[in-house]
Order: C-alpha cells, then structure tokens, then sequence
C-alpha cells in the first residue's frame, strides 16, 4: 500500500511539473510568449507603416508572412524539435470587410486607398506559445488631418472596448463582465459589436482554448449558451475585440477562403493530392491557423484542401463582411494572467489624437475603469526579506503603449 501511495505521489508530482512547464508559472514560458510578442508587434508595426495609399494587400501579406518567418528562425536555432512560426497568417481587411481577407498571387488583389480603414491581424509562435495582434488605422489620418465620421466612431468604439476588455481580465472576473462591458461601451459611439465573435483561452499549441469570451451572442448562441467561465492566475488570452457602424451581424462573401487550421483528429483521405497537402499542412503549421499561400503550388493546395474540410479534417476560417458602406474595427491583444496583474504582450501604440467623435462615454463606472492603471507599482523589497519566486516577466518594466491609458 505504502509503494502505491508513494507511485501515486510521485505521478501527481510530475503531472504538476508537466502543467508547469506548459504555463506562465514557469519563467521560460513566459520568456517565450515575450520572444513571440516582440517579433508580433514588429512586424505589426511595419506592415502598418507600408500599408499605404496603392499598397497590394497580396504583396503585403506575403511580406509579412515572410518577416515572421524570417524572425521567428532567428531564435532557438539548436533546438531542431523546437516548433515555431506563424500562428496566424496575416490577414489585411478594409472598410466593410470584417476579418480573414488574405487573398493569394492567383486571387483578385485589393489596392489600399486614402481614406480606407484598415485592420490588420496577424502573429506567431516560439514553441507552440502563441502572440497574437490586430491593430485598426485609418490610410492617410493625422494630427493635422484627422478621420472623423463613422470611422472615429467606431475606431474609438473598438479600441476603447479592448482596453476596458483588458481592464477586467483579471483573475476572479468573468467572461460575461467583458461581454457587457463592450456592449455599453459600442453603444456610446452608436455602434454594434460584430455578432457572435469569440476571445480565446491560448494554450501550448492550442489557439482556441476552452475558455471563451463572447460579445454580442447570436440567438443560436444564447440558446446554446457561451459557458461562463471565471479567470484564473498562469491563464493566458487572446482579447480580440470587433465592433461595426452597421448591424454587426457577419456574413460570408463570396471570396474564397485561404486561411485554415488543422483539427487534431485522423481520417483516411481518398485522393493523393489532398493527403499530399494535409501532410505539408501538418509539417508547416501543426495545429495553427495557416494560409493556402504558404504552399509552392497553390492550385494542388486548393484542390487538396477541398476534401480535408469536407470531412471535417480542416477548419476554415471564411471572409466575412458586413453590408456595403458601414465601416468595422477590430483590436486584438495577448494578454497573460501573472500573479502581480494583467500583462499586455502584444499590441502598438494606438494614435488617439488621429480621430475626431462627436460621441463619448457616459457610463461613470466604465470610465472610472478605463481610468485605471493596468500596472501595479511594485514594493520595494526590505532589506534581508526572505526571497519570493518571481516570474521572468514580473520583473521587467512595462512597454510604453501599456503605460498610457485610453482615451475616452
């Protein structure tokens, strides 16, 4: 009994041991999400600063899918096992377009105009530890020349719902917190959160956790119900926050889907070229988002991909738009749940003074929380005190995007 008791204490050890390797409790994790985080929010940073007037998006989502190549081989190079990458393929969506616009060479290209509104998604990996980032602009906006209208309404609708998203992502809270909280605050710019879009729990090689957070449920989700879930320390988030000037309410265009995520689960393909795909599909992306123009020959990995998602082997990520003329922002951070408070990884600078609203927030306990701080100063230590185990990031000084609170 004695031998069984301690085989069970000694397989409970290293299950616990295992589970820490895989969190932000352990100090490598967490220096893994930063890698990850930094190269996100570089590449996020460029692809903004080429998005311009004339720009192709296919060129651009090919560049920026390179880079985090690119960036991402840099780093652990003696580790061969070591998976990492692109978590999600870049995808560049204007105007009415709602999100997964990442058109290939043999697609129809859109050009950027002045004036578009924009919203760009993308992010990688550093071993299955996953950053990702959207960030919303308007082509041309400035300080001199601001964007007024219904695309400040709803730039400053999303941004400020993320940043107040944020605020209540805190161990303790709950989903449905933030799920009122987006919808009080979209209402102040007369807006819509886009329906039925979901915040994910991020795992170790996992982009779509079990843990969810829901804005504006569809009628088929109310009945279904969006499990409340409570936030936990170690926890990790993708805030992915999508607001309209329309109805909010999705639909799927006719533009062909190109982003696709392998679904851990085996069934036995038919066709030659289809098991050709699903294996380059498996070997460059695992279990992460990915796009068909990642593959040489684009046209064997259309067809191959046509039976994987119909037998459920893939899942498509479709475009979605909402109706001609209405504008959709979209803010997306990770965020990591450490026992000293919320940790914003990715995400850059948001230029407020580029937008001009009649609207603003009237809700006093919204704007009290905006209000608040995201860091916690940190005590200094006495002299002699006994040494606490700190986490890697902790430690560090926070980026200077964290430091400025929202505007209202």
């Amino acid at each position: 009994m004695a031998d069984d008791s301690s085989n069970a204490a000694s397989d409970n050890e290293e299950q616990k041991n295992t589970e820490e390797q895989t969190t932000i409790a352990a100090d490598l994790v967490v220096t893994k999400y930063k890698m990850a985080s930094e190269i996100t929010n570089r590449i996020l940073k460029e692809v903004v600063d080429k998005c311009v007037a004339g720009a192709s998006t296919v060129a651009l989502c090919e560049l920026s899918d390179n880079r985090l190549l690119e960036e991402t081989g840099k780093i652990f190079k003696k580790e061969k096992n070591l998976r990492k990458g692109i978590s999600f393929p870049t995808c560049i969506s204007a105007n009415n377009c709602i999100c997964h616009f990442s058109p290939l060479k043999s697609d129809p290209d859109y050009i950027i105009k002045d004036g578009d509104l924009v919203k760009i998604d993308l992010g990688c990996h550093v071993d299955g530890f996953i950053a990702v980032a959207a960030h919303t602009f308007v082509v041309g906006a400035s300080k001199d020349k601001k964007a007024t209208g219904r695309k400040a309404d709803v730039i400053l609708a999303a941004y400020n719902a993320a940043e107040a998203a944020l605020r209540l992502l805190k161990p303790g809270s709950s989903n449905y917190a933030i799920t009122d909280a987006i919808d009080k605050i979209a209402e102040s710019y007369k807006c819509k959160p886009v329906e039925g879009m979901l915040s994910y729990q991020l795992e170790k090689d996992i982009i779509d956790g079990n843990k969810r957070i829901i804005q504006n449920p569809t009628e088929q989700q109310k009945k279904e119900g969006c499990e409340k879930c409570e936030f936990l320390v170690h926890e990790v988030y993708a805030l992915d926050v999508l607001v309209s000037t329309g109805e909010g309410k999705p639909k799927e265009s006719d533009i062909r889907t190109t982003v696709y995520k392998k679904k851990d689960i085996v069934y036995q393909l038919k066709m030659k070229t289809s098991r050709a795909f699903l294996s380059e599909a498996e070997k460059k992306s695992h279990l992460m988002p990915f796009t068909l123009r990642s593959f040489e020959d684009e046209k064997k990995a259309r067809l191959g991909v046509i039976e994987c998602a119909k037998h459920d082997l893939m899942e498509p990520y479709p475009v979605y738009f909402e109706k001609e003329g209405e504008f959709v922002a979209e803010f997306k951070f990770t965020a990591l749940l450490m026992p000293n408070g919320t940790m914003k990884i990715t995400g850059i600078p948001f230029e407020v003074e580029n937008y001009q609203t009649e609207n603003q927030i009237t809700d006093e306990a919204i704007k009290n929380l905006l209000a608040l701080s995201l860091n916690k100063k940190k005590k200094k230590k006495k002299t002699g005190a006994k040494k606490t185990d700190k986490g890697a990031a902790g430690e560090e000084e926070s980026s200077e995007d964290e430091k400025e609170k929202p505007k209202k």
